[in-house]
Parts: C-alpha cells; sequence; structure tokens
C-alpha cells in the first residue's frame, strides 16, 4: 500500500473511490473493521477513523451489531440556471418530494431585512418557515421573508409548493434573477430538531436574495441542508469566442 502521512485518509478515499465506481452499491454491507485492518495493513483505530468519516459525511450508515452499509446516494440539487422546481430535481432521482410549512408569520421589517429587501424599517414581511423531504427524509430547512406589498397574504397552499411558482401565477410577480451565497455550517439547535440530524453535524448553507425584472427585492431567504443528505451540481457555459 502506498505510504502516506494520513493513513485513516487515505482508506476513507479508496472506500469512497470504490462507493462512487459502484463496487458498493447503496444497501451493500461493507466489509467489517477486522477485514479492512488486514486489507490495508493498519490498526482497527486507523479504519474506524476513516469509517467514521464516511459515516459522518454521509456514505455509509452504521447499524448495531448488523454492520455498516452503503447510504442511500445523497440528493442532488442543481445551483445552475434552471426553470425546474425541487419537486421536479427530487423526482428525476426516484424520491418523492414533499414540502412541509411550519409557520407563516407576519413581522416588522428590522436594520438587517430593511436592507436586504429595500423596505422601509417596520414594513410587514412574511417570514415562511419549511422543511423540504425527499422520500419522508428531511433534506432542507428554509426560512423565507417577503414583503407583504409584494404578495400580500400569502396562504399555506401556496407555501407548499413553489413559491416562485406562486408568486408568478397568484401574485404576477416574475423572479428573474437570484443571488445566491453558500457557506458550511453546523446544525444549532433548531436546525438539528427540524433536519432531524445531530447537533453541530455539517451543513450547508444558503442565502438567496430574489429580484424581479425590474430589479426590486421580492424575496430574500436562509436555508439549511443536510451535509450528509445533499450535494450541489455546478454546470458552467463557456461562449466559443
Amino acid at each position: 500500500m502506498k505510504k502516506n502521512p494520513s493513513l485513516h485518509a487515505y482508506i476513507k478515499d479508496e472506500l469512497l473511490n470504490q462507493i462512487k465506481a459502484n463496487k458498493y452499491k447503496p444497501g451493500d454491507k461493507i466489509p467489517t473493521e477486522l477485514e479492512l485492518c488486514k486489507d490495508f495493513n493498519v490498526s482497527r483505530t486507523t479504519v474506524r477513523t476513516a469509517l467514521n468519516q464516511l459515516t459522518l459525511e454521509g456514505y455509509l450508515v452504521r447499524h448495531q451489531g448488523r454492520g455498516t452499509f452503503v447510504a442511500d446516494q445523497k440528493l442532488k440539487q442543481t445551483l445552475t440556471q434552471t426553470v425546474k422546481r425541487y419537486s421536479d430535481q427530487v423526482a428525476i432521482q426516484g424520491k418523492e418530494a414533499k414540502i412541509f410549512v411550519l409557520s407563516i408569520t407576519v413581522i416588522p421589517a428590522n436594520e438587517y431585512l430593511s436592507q436586504q429587501l429595500e423596505v422601509a424599517h417596520n414594513d410587514p414581511i412574511q417570514c415562511i418557515e419549511r422543511i423540504r423531504k425527499a422520500n419522508d427524509e428531511p433534506t432542507q430547512y428554509e426560512i423565507a421573508y417577503i414583503p407583504w406589498i409584494v404578495a400580500p397574504g400569502i396562504t399555506e397552499t401556496q407555501a407548499a409548493s413553489s413559491l416562485y411558482a406562486s408568486l408568478k401565477n397568484d401574485f404576477q410577480v416574475h423572479v428573474a434573477k437570484t443571488i445566491e451565497h453558500i457557506e458550511i455550517t453546523l446544525a444549532d439547535e433548531i436546525c438539528s430538531k427540524h433536519l432531524d440530524c445531530e447537533l453541530h453535524a455539517p451543513c450547508f448553507y444558503i442565502e438567496t436574495l430574489a429580484e424581479n425584472e425590474n430589479q426590486e427585492k421580492v424575496e430574500y431567504s436562509r436555508a439549511y441542508f443536510r451535509g450528509d443528505k445533499t450535494n450541489f451540481v455546478i454546470e458552467r457555459n463557456y461562449p466559443n469566442s
């Protein structure tokens, strides 16, 4: 075996490559810790560290008394220009999408929301909390802020589908552009509850600011994605000139 200053990282990469190459498919049981120790000629501690990292990142699932298994493939979501809704992207991957509305409240715009949405301080803002699920597993917890003047009285039915589609179809508000900022964060108490994950588990965090064709701000949102259940695809097109 190739010598590496971080043996557990090497083993992790080797196992991950085998998973991505479909040598081990979702639901397959991987070799035991003892078998992996023999295969890689390393200690059990080294193997366990590699397996723990793959489990934390959502590639493996460990069942007490049964062994370690390859997890279901992560839900892929596209960040490029697309008209596909969340439900469409999930359906393509053979999963059923559901959106659960936790709450819809009207709050006064604080200083930060006033700045982001370009509204007056204390203007009414609709705060919409939602959870998105794929095959009944939570993948995303989102808080969206929409000025009342943009779409007054958004209903639970409208929020339980595509918000952008509801804005267009029911309020004649077309989202022409979004600006998204992506970071890595750790799940706090609220996120871990809504995403059904461990406290301080790694999550993707995306802030989105949406504009209409007149460059007016129509929505600001904060979304948290389970890092072990989601990955993102970014596609870029380069003109031949």
